[in-house]
């Protein structure tokens, strides 16, 4: 008599089938953060005066573009937030990006990029490994946690499809955010302007109006 393959085999086989494509993508993206991109200049940063109107989550808000902003970076690390609060419906995903010589020897220096909290966290089996690039606060000065506004659906969608290890070009507005609802609630949002800064309040707020992966 033949054995059947009834439903409990059909579900270990579909969760034996998920559980290795999580450990493939993760060996994949393990693989993609580490490498190295060279001659990645500066973020370019000019003066600029605008601002939006926007209503998200019966907020309403307005964004103040305080500067305009292109950044050629190395993806070092992406996390989503996919939540209901206003935060997480303005700002999708942030990305973890890295220039100059933090990208370029992003494969030679074992570093361990994380993102959790709106934060991005960076570690190293040894500071001498740091060498190349000078010290810790040149890794600071070389990267940064970035909250992506997507300035429309079709750049949300492009901002969703980067990856870590991709080479990309951003352009947009660094901003700051203020709004409220009719009861009284508050948000607000101030972007860093410097390379210059860490811990709180050092993460850039970057409206995104044009997002391109370069390789």
């Amino acid at each position: 008599m033949k054995e059947r393959f009834g439903v409990k085999s059909v579900i270990k086989l579909i969760v034996f089938i998920i559980l290795v494509g999580i450990l493939v993508l993760s060996f994949l993206r393990g693989r993609a953060s580490h490498r190295a991109v060279a001659g990645i200049g500066e973020p370019i940063q000019k003066e600029h005066s605008g601002s939006i109107t926007l209503i998200k989550n019966g907020y309403t808000l307005t964004v103040d573009q305080v500067y305009e902003y292109e950044i050629e970076a190395l993806v070092v690390h992406a996390h989503d937030y996919l939540g209901f609060s206003i935060g997480d419906r303005l700002a999708p995903r942030d990305l973890a990006l890295a220039w100059g010589k933090v990208a370029e020897y992003n494969d030679r220096i074992d570093f361990h990029w994380s993102q959790a909290n709106r934060w991005y966290m960076w570690q190293v089996n040894s500071y001498e490994e740091l060498a190349p690039i000078g010290g810790e606060s040149d890794v600071s000065r070389q990267s940064a946690n970035t909250h992506i506004i997507p300035a429309s659906s079709s750049v949300k969608w492009d901002v969703m499809k980067i990856m870590p290890g991709d080479h990309v070009r951003l352009k947009g507005y660094l901003v700051n955010i203020d709004g409220s609802k009719p009861d009284g609630t508050t948000f607000w949002w101030n972007t860093s302007t410097t390379r210059e800064d860490t811990g709180d309040h050092s993460c850039e707020v970057f409206y995104v109006t044009s997002a391109e992966v370069l390789d």
